[in-house]
């Protein structure tokens, strides 16, 4: 761990859903969050115009240090569908927590290690110590198969404190246990279907 992130902790969520709807699934599906508890790095300056040095020091071995830890619970070939999030302690701004992970400098670790192409869906807000923290995930490749809108839920009871941000990376081996709900690209093509001839597309 580099000591230089001023990680005061990392927790691990691992869950396994073998029922949904009181019907066994197909094949159990598995949820992976890694989520690390650091020091707000803007924490007692007052409102800080240029976010960049922070984010350049300390998002790349985040991001590495996360994925690292992810991928040895869930191997790359078992991703299909990845997610991020971010909170910020009451005395930082929401801003602080999107400056960690809204940057290619940790977003393309995790990516590239499971070969994701699409964007890594996220949350970023501000809470209290132990609050309830979602984490939303979409297929890595397919965004727009619905079978993998998925979201994480969460808690760690003492973080993150006020002058801490809590960063995490989710990850799960398949979508709903029965999704039924049909793909946006279904959708596109019936509505395409169904339009007058001669309509302007």
């Amino acid at each position: 761990m580099n000591t230089d992130l001023q990680v005061r902790k990392i927790s691990t969520f691992v869950e396994e859903l073998v029922v949904e709807g009181g019907r066994a699934a197909p094949r159990p599906i598995t949820t992976v969050v890694v989520a690390a508890v650091l020091r707000n790095p803007w924490a007692g300056q007052g409102f800080c115009e240029d976010l960049q040095p922070e984010i350049r020091r300390l998002a790349p071995p985040l991001g590495a240090e996360l994925t690292r830890r992810l991928v040895a619970l869930m191997p790359a070939a078992r991703v299909e569908a990845y997610g991020k999030a971010a909170v910020v302690g009451v005395n930082g701004e929401i801003e602080h927590a999107s400056a960690l992970i809204h940057t290619l400098r940790f977003g393309n670790l995790f990516r590239e290690a499971v070969d994701g192409t699409a964007f890594l869906s996220f949350t970023n807000t501000r809470l209290g110590p132990g609050s309830m923290v979602s984490l939303p995930m979409i297929h890595k490749s397919a965004t727009g198969q619905r079978s993998h809108f998925l979201t994480a839920t969460f808690q760690i009871a003492d973080a993150p404190g006020p002058d801490e941000v809590l960063v995490a990376i989710g990850a799960a081996d398949g979508g709903r246990a029965h999704p039924r709900i049909g793909d946006r690209f279904i959708d596109m093509a019936e509505m395409e279907a169904r339009k007058p001839a001669g309509a302007q597309t």
